[in-house]
């Protein structure tokens, strides 16, 4: 079978069997008439700024399109998160979206809505071990991809030591993103171009958990350190910090993710070399169109497929764009992710 028609047969396949699993139950009661769709978003936390983009994004697209949003957050607390899918699915909602603090914790709350007969969709992060009827999240391993890229160019010609501070162990996603990583630092470690010095997690991704990791890096391997390959923005303010109180900020690259406010003016400041924009927009868009067609039952397309440890989930990877200095004008600017006046001060 050629390449591209079996990429269409697939998609086809997935489309019928996510049809199939979303018919399973309506989330109404028999001989109840047409009312209008209620979406569940389970969150794991509003503390961070990119989840309140996300809310925000989500619940407008879906009023736009006829539907309700109740919104719970968990506060990274996996027994609240999983009380919190139970009282949503008591609330006769018509689907539920989930994005999990820990991954293996919230099959419970794809269990309890399936017992009501209602379809979740995973957002950003994969539920694991469970029976999940669709995953939508960016490709996370071409994220870790770009990061390591991003450095590997730029430390060509010298033999560079790296720090690498990685997520969170309860994050599926995390682990996407040393998987990109490795995929570009292993070749350049074999040739001896790259010298991982030091790496750990950061459990939670907390900003005073990357501060640790980094300052364990320096009393290991002194001021010796080219790059600090950080999972997320949200690690590379804990390690800006620490950099800015050893006297090497804006002398060592700097990763992130997520172009956060305060990482794209760090960017333009020169303390952080680059982030990976996600677009929000689109991925808050596409999730509560895809819960609106999951609510109504209506057949979905997915061409890709992940597997979870139970099923090969069906699954929808949207792109995502490397942000420093000479882009932050054509991507966050652009989509109006974040003004020209509040990343530059004026």
């Amino acid at each position: 079978m050629k390449p591209r028609l079996a990429l269409v047969v697939l998609s086809l396949v997935l489309s019928l069997l996510i049809g199939l699993t979303l018919r399973r139950g309506s989330g109404t009661a028999a001989g109840d008439g047409p009312r209008r769709p209620v979406i569940g978003l389970s969150m794991d936390t509003l503390e961070v700024e990119r989840w309140q983009h996300d809310r925000d994004l989500f619940v407008a697209r879906a009023h736009e399109l006829g539907a309700d949003v109740k919104v719970v957050s968990a506060n990274g607390d996996d027994v609240r998160q999983v009380r919190d899918c139970e009282a949503l699915v008591a609330n006769n909602i018509s689907a539920l979206v989930i994005i999990p603090h820990d991954g293996a914790a919230m099959a419970k709350g794809v269990a309890l809505a399936h017992e009501a007969h209602i379809p979740v969709l995973a957002y950003d992060r994969l539920i694991l071990n469970c029976d999940l009827d669709l995953y939508l999240t960016f490709d996370n391993v071409k994220v870790g991809e770009l990061q390591a890229g991003y450095l590997v160019d730029r430390l060509k010609g010298r033999k560079a030591r790296i720090v690498r501070l990685l997520g969170s162990k309860t994050d599926n996603n995390a682990f996407l993103f040393k998987q990109g990583q490795d995929n570009i630092l292993n070749p350049a470690i074999a040739r001896g171009d790259i010298e991982i010095v030091h790496e750990d997690c950061c459990d939670g991704w907390r900003p005073e958990n990357a501060k640790k990791v980094l300052n364990a890096a320096i009393t290991k391997a002194g001021h010796n350190i080219d790059a600090v390959l950080c999972s997320a923005d949200i690690l590379a303010g804990g390690a800006i910090q620490v950099l800015l109180e050893e006297g090497l900020a804006g002398k060592v690259l700097v990763t992130g993710q997520d172009a956060d406010l305060a990482s794209c003016q760090r960017i333009v400041e020169g303390t952080q070399s680059m982030t990976i924009y996600k677009p929000l927009k689109t991925l808050a868009s596409t999730a509560a169109e895809l819960a609106v067609k999951m609510a109504k039952r209506q057949v979905i397309v997915a061409k890709e497929e992940l597997d979870n440890g139970k099923v090969k989930v069906p699954s929808i990877f949207l792109k995502v764009q490397v942000v420093d200095k000479d882009t932050m004008d054509s991507t966050v600017i652009a989509d109006g992710f974040h003004s020209r006046e509040s990343i530059y001060k004026k």
